[in-house]
């Protein structure tokens, strides 16, 4: 059996073979190995750990104490925390090993993760296609086995998109539920903090230990945490899964579609209603919360717009710049506009129990065809955004592979606070089919080199 080091550094060492192709990764941690050794330690004494030895990449927009946190900046290149996040505080405590510091767009502002600073991210999949963002490094280092686990971040699908791209779970939780304090910010009203992994259980693991309230975060809500385990127990038959077809199925790439109707019948063997639904106004969702979270992001910006503004990749400088015009006006509408999706939701949570659409309508796209970030991000946001304005929680779950070799998910959605719904399903259709344990040609030889004695 492999021990907790021998795993650990398993892992560094496919680091050290693929990360210069992959560019998952910033930094590795010069302390994973003694961690390591350190949580085999706190086991033998008969510590209660139950992340113990599960290694976690940690998008570098959150602080941890003593490495490097660079934003995927060049501004924040050198800064280096003297504290951790509550999130990694709490991985710790669990026995989680911390591999390392996972790429991302710059300021987690882009959907692509072609950081001009820290290395422009690549899909272990396809290695000329980009692994989503903004937590592109936390998507890639998960599929290309560099760890078990990694904390993303979502404004608008930053978890859930490359979560689909790269082939692996990740859960944005209820806004509120997982404290976002030690992390920088985009938009408060919006950023949550959320786990990655191959298994919808995995994500499950890590969701529950880092959930909880914090007094440091404004945007913290103390509300229990219902465990996954005893709504898996309790199964799926009989859950109503509504599809608002018009919108999630229509105008998809016709791979996508494929594979998402494949998932649906994949539900129903399992006992689950799959409804029809209508969601008026899920198509302006996007186009309302976009504008508001650039004009959050230029507020947070605001100083170093003025100071320094070619410390900015132009990718990330233009989208600022689009946010400083947003008017008083619009930005009311939008607001408006959301009071009256929440009601929507409302009433059709009354009407089912769980709501799925596609995670992005699009395989990965290729790094060549993605030069203009904002449009290649609005593009694959399409089926995030309205989830991220309405705070609820939301699980991308992967469904298969596509014909270019790419794969896809599907995102399932639950009412406020009900995460363990979304996993507990998820958990069983990962149970139904293999699409989660799927390895990318080039991990898979990776994988076999290093297993040659």
């Amino acid at each position: 059996m492999t021990t907790i080091v021998e795993h650990t550094a398993q892992q560094l060492a496919l680091t050290e073979a693929l990360n210069p192709a992959l560019k998952a990764m910033i930094s590795t941690n010069p302390q994973a190995l003694a961690q390591a050794r350190a949580i085999e330690q706190r086991q033998a004494a008969g510590a209660t750990l139950p992340l113990a030895g599960m290694t976690v990449s940690i998008k570098d927009n959150i602080d941890t104490a003593g490495l490097s946190t660079t934003m995927g900046s060049a501004f924040f290149r050198d800064h280096v925390p003297t504290s951790d996040a509550p999130v990694v505080q709490r991985l710790r405590r669990a026995g989680a090993v911390i591999i390392g510091k996972a790429n991302l767009h710059e300021f987690a502002f882009g959907g692509t993760t072609q950081n001009p600073h820290h290395g422009l991210g690549r899909n272990p999949w396809n290695a000329d296609a980009i692994p989503g963002g903004s937590s592109g490094g936390s998507g890639s280092s998960v599929a290309a086995h560099l760890c078990d686990a990694s904390l993303g971040t979502d404004t608008g699908g930053s978890i859930r998109i490359p979560a689909a791209l790269n082939g692996v779970a990740g859960l944005r939780p209820t806004h509120g539920r997982v404290p976002n304090s030690g992390c920088f910010p985009v938009s408060a009203a919006y950023d949550t903090i959320g786990p990655l992994a191959r298994s919808v259980a995995d994500v499950a693991r890590v969701h529950e230990v880092i959930s909880g309230p914090d007094r440091g975060d404004d945007c913290s809500v103390d509300q229990p945490v219902t465990s996954w385990a005893q709504r898996y127990a309790q199964g799926v038959e009989g859950l109503r899964v509504g599809v608002p077809e018009a919108w999630a199925l229509g105008n998809l790439d016709p791979e996508v579609e494929r594979l998402v109707r494949a998932a649906l019948d994949d539900l129903r063997g399992l006992g689950v209603q799959i409804v029809p639904i209508e969601l008026p106004g899920a198509e302006l969702a996007q186009s309302h919360l976009m504008p508001m979270v650039q004009s959050d992001a230029a507020a947070v910006h605001a100083q170093r717009l003025s100071d320094a503004p070619g410390t900015f990749g132009p990718d990330v400088l233009e989208r600022l710049t689009q946010g400083r015009v947003l008017s008083s006006r619009e930005y009311a509408d939008a607001m408006r506009f959301k009071e009256r999706w929440l009601v929507t939701l409302r009433d059709t949570f009354d009407k089912v129990d769980v709501i799925l659409t596609p995670s992005c309508p699009v395989t990965a796209p290729l790094c060549a065809d993605t030069a203009r970030m904002i449009e290649t991000t609005r593009g694959i946001s399409r089926f995030t955004y309205a989830w991220s304005l309405a705070g609820t929680p939301a699980l991308s779950v992967p469904c298969g592979l596509a014909a270019n070799g790419l794969p896809a998910g599907i995102q399932l959605i639950a009412p406020w606070w009900q995460e363990a719904l979304v996993l507990a399903l998820g958990a069983h259709y990962q149970g139904g089919t293999a699409h989660h344990l799927a390895v990318a040609p080039m991990v898979a030889e990776a994988l076999q080199r290093a297993a040659r004695p």
